[in-house]
């Protein structure tokens, strides 16, 4: 069951913060710890992806910000920890079980996020719990990285 820890994590991480889970992934694909080289992970990626995160976690403290729970900020969730939970399975973990992991951390992260975080920023202690949010979210990402299994060799990063 092990090898499919990184692969609940990044999906749970996707559903608290979309973004913070794609650029755990880009991070984890530059250290080698990705099924495969899809994941964009030079220099350029890392910073436009953390960037995002960064701009996300900002947003989210807006009045205006989208219910997470929406059909499609929902859907892209799921998408990102399947894809997350395939390419972040153990070394010897069957993929398309990281991918079903990787949904259900996913749905997991979705609704007890929000269930944490009441109706958003203008909640009691709204700001106060996205700000908490944030760092499990930071936390998780770093944690993830660094746990996940070493799937191929490092090599040079070109995007």
């Amino acid at each position: 069951m092990q090898d499919y820890g990184a692969s609940a994590g990044i999906g749970f991480l996707a559903g608290l913060r979309t973004m913070s889970a794609c650029a755990a992934l880009s991070w984890a694909a530059a250290r080698g710890r990705t099924r495969s080289a899809a994941i964009p992970s030079g220099p350029v990626a890392r910073t436009v992806a953390t960037t995002a995160a960064l701009a996300e976690m900002a947003g989210d403290k807006m009045p205006f910000a989208p219910d997470r729970r929406i059909p499609p900020s929902f859907a892209v969730r799921l998408a990102i920890g399947a894809v997350g939970g395939w390419m972040l399975a153990g070394r010897h973990a069957s993929p398309e079980a990281g991918a079903l992991a990787g949904v259900a951390g996913a749905v997991a992260g979705t609704l007890m996020g929000r269930a944490t975080r009441g109706a958003g920023p203008a909640a009691p202690f709204g700001l106060a719990r996205g700000l908490a949010e944030d760092l499990v979210a930071v936390g998780l990402a770093a944690a993830l990285v660094a746990s996940a299994d070493r799937q191929r060799p490092s090599r040079r990063h070109y995007i």
